[in-house]
């Protein structure tokens, strides 16, 4: 099967060609940096992060472009509440963003320019689409003709007279239409400025994406992705500014990730989606603390996190709740209990990204000559053909929530065949090849995800809880063997009351944090 992603601008799958062959180019809309990072911010970074590991993984070259408005009236705004600059403002919450994308394991972006760093390239393109007879000044205000582009409405399906006409009030800026849209800015008493031919300024939000992406990923490139609330306005008027300016294709594919939604009541409403819109609504401070980035990574961890955001088609919404989240440390957690069971074999799961030799490094796949000659070949197979059902849905429009149900599948499966061989207990070498086996494709599977896969020992981060955990181990056996139930139930219970689970098993006592 081949790739092929739907496309916002057909709404239809098509089969994945790059402009380029063997290349990849991807701009994703990154954040207005005016405030603190929410979970809202951090679900397109990972989508892209996952489908730039994919596309890597088929063998593309792959460059991924994150954007960061730090230009915008918003973080004017907050820089007068703060008595700051604009651009402390925008250093914070920058920052701030950059901390949240590396705990997320966001590790691809290759670039991630800023709007105050690109003025040259945005004039340019401004004086560019004035020559083309696409754009006029007026009052120090330089508009994009909507009149003037007979496409325009392709990406979002909308007529010119649906058009905003912005977020400023530009009463008496010389603006023909209410359609129009602002390329420059002229600036207000007080407010930060750039030197333009048309005066001191600033660049309007949908030019510096178009200007942004063309200095980085060319005039027409790959992919351009972002949530499905950017659509409209900005996408449709970056698209009509690009190819205007350029006189050809500016994105040959168009990704939209759903929103957001929580289910909570705020300033006296009912809201249901996690966006800027309704967190910057007086009253929503509550709402914003609970979702922030760092609060979520503290209470639950990244992994969840990032579990949760790929455990739903990209282009479905995310509904995110307490319950959600628990969801999800449930889902890993079958996960965790597998790769422990392995882990008793003798045969703990390398680490994917070594390129080890070991017995314990073989997947399914290098091992096929081997495995499935073997006496468990039947289980082999099987679990292989999961693997490449887990490439299939990845294949159709970069389906996580498909390929993660595939690995539990594939968990289930070989949770089953531990059960049946009695592996754990005889320890026949061909059984635990061919279970290692399986566990170390999982890990690989997750690593393209993203997701590291630990077991629940793994994740208690020290070498010392293992070595502590088998002596208290063995002094309850003791008193057991001695009769001291008394002292032995005293073990146990105190262990629970810390978080930590004795589990009893035919090849002997294990432990788990629970």
């Amino acid at each position: 099967m081949s790739l092929r992603v739907y496309n916002t601008l057909s709404r239809q799958k098509e089969a994945f060609e790059p402009v380029k062959p063997g290349k990849v180019g991807i701009y994703l809309c990154g954040p207005t940096v005016y405030k603190p990072p929410h979970i809202g911010h951090m679900v397109g970074p990972v989508i892209f992060d996952t489908i730039k590991r994919y596309l890597q993984y088929r063998g593309y070259e792959v460059t991924w472009v994150v954007n960061i408005t730090d230009v915008d009236d918003k973080l004017i705004a907050v820089a007068k509440e703060r008595n700051s600059t604009m651009e402390e403002v925008a250093q914070t919450h920058t920052r701030q963003y950059a901390e949240a994308l590396k705990s997320l394991n966001v590790t691809g972006i290759d670039r991630m320019p800023k709007a105050s760093q690109h003025m040259p390239e945005i004039i340019a393109m401004c004086q560019s689409l004035i020559s083309g007879g696409h754009a006029y000044e007026a009052s120090g205000n330089v508009w994009f003709s909507v009149e003037s582009d007979r496409e325009y409405g392709k990406l979002s399906r909308r007529k010119t007279e649906e058009s905003e006409s912005g977020t400023r009030d530009m009463q008496g800026s010389g603006k023909r239409s209410s359609a129009d849209f602002a390329l420059w800015k002229s600036a207000k008493q007080g407010e930060p400025f750039w030197p333009s031919p048309w005066g001191p300024g600033r660049p309007g939000w949908h030019i510096e994406c178009s200007a942004m992406s063309g200095k980085y990923l060319g005039e027409s490139f790959d992919i351009h992705g972002g949530g499905l609330d950017l659509l409209f306005p900005h996408h449709e008027n970056e698209l009509a500014q690009s190819e205007c300016c350029n006189s050809r294709p500016f994105v040959k594919y168009w990704l939209h990730n759903g929103l957001t939604r929580m289910k909570t009541k705020a300033a006296g409403s009912e809201y249901d989606k996690i966006s800027g819109s309704v967190l910057t609504l007086p009253g929503n401070e509550k709402l914003l603390a609970s979702v922030a980035v760092d609060k979520l990574l503290a209470e639950h961890g990244a992994e969840v996190l990032r579990y949760l955001l790929l455990s739903t088609h990209y282009r479905s919404p995310i509904d995110f709740s307490e319950m959600a989240l628990e969801g999800a440390t449930k889902a890993l957690g079958a996960f965790e209990r597998f790769f422990e069971r392995v882990e008793r074999m003798g045969k703990p799961p390398g680490d994917p990204g070594q390129g080890q030799e070991q017995a314990q490094d073989q997947d399914l796949e290098s091992g096929a000559r081997t495995l499935f000659d073997g006496p468990h070949a039947t289980f082999a197979r099987d679990a292989l053909s999961l693997k490449m059902k887990w490439v299939e849905m990845m294949d159709d429009d970069f389906n996580t929530a498909g390929a993660i149900a595939s690995m539990h599948e594939m968990v289930s499966l070989s949770n089953a065949f531990i059960d049946q061989s009695g592996v754990e207990k005889h320890r026949a070498p061909a059984a635990v090849s061919v279970i290692a086996a399986a566990a170390m494709t999982l890990k690989r599977l997750g690593k393209l995800l993203g997701l590291s896969l630990t077991s629940s020992k793994a994740v208690e981060g020290d070498s010392l809880t293992p070595r502590l955990m088998e002596l208290l181990i063995q002094m309850r056996q003791e008193a057991r063997l001695a009769k001291d139930f008394k002292l032995a139930d005293g073990i146990r219970d105190k262990l629970v009351s810390i978080g930590v689970v004795l589990e009893d098993r035919p090849d002997g006592t294990g432990w788990k944090a629970s």
